[in-house]
């Protein structure tokens, strides 16, 4: 790419930021691809290091890039923008974001609930063991490579059953087969390392870094629907909030 920086045009880092959007929108950097080394990018511009840095840490923030020492700053992956406003779910995410999904992989299985996932769904049983309920494991991404690990528990009141055809999106099941229509999503999102079982789901390495969106979903009448967990891979998912005061 030509270079376009010109010391008598305005503020340094805000032209090298402009440069740099334009760089990664090139079909050669949007898969991925890691960007040229800090020093090459400073030269070709003839800034400096630190000016560079102002522009690639605005990038960072916006989720548009993802650097790690020791290995360089890559162009993050076309993934999942979420948010806190008009929530969609995991097709609905990925069909406006133009992405096929695939399933590497579907279990489905009945299992007796972890205590948290019960005291959601108001599970109450006088004796020690809570009764098994539906729950369904799955391994996701693009048509290239998984990005994200979902386990789901249904609230065993809906009859939802594991001779579904999970292959259909989840909430068109819901609605359509059992007129479930679910209408809020409380959510929880944190940052940590995959460790090995996850790193093995996602073809990753144990402590790369991952981040986990909690999910608890409520129907119409604020009734209890799912308790879902995602593992993503941190390249492949940018959570957007916005606020108006």
């Amino acid at each position: 790419m030509k270079k376009e920086i010109k010391k008598n045009s305005g503020v340094l880092h805000k032209q090298a930021e402009v440069y740099l959007r334009r760089l990664i929108e090139k079909d050669e950097y949007k898969n991925g691809k890691l960007l040229p080394s800090e020093v090459e990018l400073a030269k070709e511009l003839n800034i400096s290091r630190n000016t560079l840095r102002q522009a690639i840490n605005k990038l960072v923030f916006e989720g548009l890039l993802f650097r790690k020492r020791g290995y360089g700053t890559q162009v993050i992956r076309k993934g999942i923008v979420g948010g806190i406003k008009n929530w969609l779910s995991f097709s609905q995410e990925m069909k406006m974001l133009g992405i096929e999904v695939r399933n590497f992989e579907l279990h489905v299985r009945y299992k007796q609930p972890p205590i948290e996932v019960g005291n959601f769904f108001e599970l109450h049983n006088e004796e020690e063991k809570i009764n098994k309920i539906l729950l369904m494991e799955r391994v996701r991404g693009n048509t290239e490579y998984p990005f994200v690990y979902f386990v789901s528990y249904f609230n065993p009141d809906i009859p939802i059953s594991s001779e579904e055809n999970f292959n259909r999106p989840l909430y068109e099941i819901l609605e359509k087969d059992f007129n479930v229509i679910v209408k809020t999503s409380k959510e929880e999102i944190f940052a940590r390392l995959a460790g090995d079982f996850i790193a093995h789901k996602l073809d990753i390495k144990a402590n790369d870094p991952i981040l986990v969106r909690k999910r608890l979903v409520y129907d119409k009448n604020d009734t209890p629907v799912e308790y879902n967990i995602g593992y993503y891979k941190a390249d492949s998912f940018t959570y957007r909030i916005e606020a108006e005061r």
